[in-house]
């Protein structure tokens, strides 16, 4: 199905190598001046080809590689993980804060209020069970009392 590997010898080929041969720069004639962008204009070249075609054009330079980018030490990403791990901390903390500060300020609310009834129920107390001294005004015994419509008989 395969045919025999044969050996083969190496096949030579003729191979013409051609150079080209530059041709001298041509004379300019004089021609009536124009309007020439600033800076320095390239020389044309023209070069024959074996076959005798005149080829005439500007000699480029060799294209220079853009330089690598330098990548930074850090990550893009691990920076922006970190940016955003320092601004979840800055809100916690900022609501712990916030929290401590209601927590706080519900307690003095509280003192306050325990406070005024202290002081409210030590004034009537005072008031109730103060003894000696005439007080102004008119004592009723109220056991001995008769109340006939709205009016104390004592």
């Amino acid at each position: 199905m395969y045919p025999e590997h044969a050996s083969h010898g190496p096949v030579s080929r003729a191979v013409d190598v051609h150079t080209p041969v530059p041709l001298p720069p041509a004379v300019a004639m004089s021609a009536p001046v124009a309007a020439v962008q600033p800076g320095t204009v390239p020389a044309v070249a023209s070069i024959v080809l074996p076959n005798g075609q005149v080829v005439t054009g500007y000699a480029m330079s060799p294209v220079q590689p853009e330089p690598l980018t330098v990548k930074p030490a850090v990550s893009r990403t691990a920076v922006n993980v970190m940016a955003g791990g320092v601004g979840f901390l800055a809100v916690c903390g900022g609501l712990f804060l916030l929290t401590a500060f209601i927590t706080a300020l519900t307690a003095l609310i509280t003192q306050l209020i325990v406070f005024a009834a202290v002081c409210f129920g030590g004034f009537v107390a005072v008031q109730v069970c103060r003894t000696g001294g005439h007080r102004g005004g008119t004592t009723v015994n109220i056991r001995k009392a008769v109340i006939k419509r709205n009016k104390f008989y004592g």
